[in-house]
């Protein structure tokens, strides 16, 4: 494997500059990001509730100040990315941890942005909201993307979830991630409390998957490259849903190996899909396995036209989206599915008439 390792040459040195870089960190605040012509027209939405459930929360059974800074240790970090397509999700996926959340005082809120400065339309409809929109600079990406089945996973926000590490602050030390295209349906401080085992992510694994089927055969047939499995048994697992121990992976220098792959992809088309095989060939067989319930994936039907799907068996904590079909989208075409209308209840978006 020791070619992978020197495969990006200089180009990646010339990118990890770009990325760790203080004056791209900085050079555009949430401010300065420009605004889409039809951001703030397109997108109304309801002020939500005063979650407040619980008299007492956080450590010590002492209530979370209205006022705190973003490395105290009581809170809890959630990333989600926030783009004009798949902002009424984004808005409903945190109405529902809101929601659900025993404590939603100690949740601390990370968007990650390319294209608009959504601030308003968030501050406005979650006026006591905890969180930081950052700015992610799609250039860092754009020329590592390859062309997928679905023209969504080829957009340069998507492979935001890689740079969390660089992207917030050091003091954050785990994150949750979540997908646009989800609801919670459960207090998320319990997938907080997760334990990793020491590993630097946890999700829920799907061990009966055929894994063989995310990748290419030019990239089976080719033991260099399989080699990168040899000694693990992985399983596929979605990356909607990732526990991350920022501190390891910052010491893994994770986001650089993601990038390699990535690299590799451009010239020899070893997968079909967007951002998720080269997580695949990182971390599958390295995974902290987190309960099913908690990624109840594929409600949106296979990457190709949209179909209804059923909820697998067990318990739920999560419901995802994840696949071409959107709840949104297919509500106001007056055709959903039946789970839709269980994201419909965490919709806080009013159409204008």
């Amino acid at each position: 494997m020791f070619w992978i390792m020197q495969f990006s040459g200089f180009f990646s040195v010339a990118m990890l500059w770009i990325i760790i870089s203080p004056s791209f960190q900085s050079w555009y605040p949430a401010e300065a990001i420009r605004s889409h012509p039809d951001s703030h027209n397109r997108f109304s939405f309801q002020k939500s509730a005063d979650y407040s459930n619980a008299v007492k929360c956080g450590s010590g059974g002492s209530r979370i100040p209205a006022e705190i800074g973003i490395c105290d240790p009581n809170l809890v970090h959630v990333a989600i990315t926030l783009d004009v397509e798949y902002l009424r999700g984004s808005i409903a996926a945190v109405n529902s941890i809101l929601q659900h959340s025993m404590c939603p005082e100690s949740v601390f809120f990370h968007f990650l942005v390319s294209e608009t400065n959504p601030e308003t339309i968030v501050r406005s409809t979650f006026p006591k909201l905890k969180f930081k929109v950052y700015y992610f600079n799609p250039n860092i990406v754009r020329n590592l993307i390859s062309t997928s089945v679905r023209q969504a996973l080829e957009q340069p926000l998507n492979y935001a979830r890689n740079y969390l590490a660089d992207l917030l602050e050091p003091c954050v030390s785990r994150v949750i991630y979540l997908d646009s295209d989800l609801v919670v349906v459960d207090d998320i401080f319990k997938l907080w409390t997760t334990s990793l085992d020491n590993r630097t992510i946890g999700a829920p694994e799907y061990c009966h998957a055929d894994f063989t089927k995310y990748f290419t055969a030019s990239f089976w047939s080719d033991e260099r490259l399989t080699d990168t499995f040899s000694g693990r048994k992985p399983c596929y697992f979605n990356t909607g849903v990732m526990v991350i121990d920022l501190v390891k992976w910052r010491q893994g220098r994770y986001t650089k190996l993601i990038e390699r792959w990535m690299e590799i992809q451009k010239s020899h088309r070893i997968y079909e899909l967007g951002s998720l095989p080269p997580f695949l060939l990182v971390f599958a067989g390295h995974v902290a396995p987190i309960e099913h319930r908690w990624n109840q994936h594929g409600l949106g039907g296979d990457n190709v036209k949209g179909s209804c799907r059923d909820l697998h068996p067990g318990p739920v904590s999560l419901l995802h989206w994840s696949g071409s079909g959107k709840p949104w989208l297919r509500l106001d075409s007056k055709r959903p599915c039946p789970l839709d209308e269980s994201w419909a209840r965490y919709d806080l978006y009013k159409i204008s008439h």
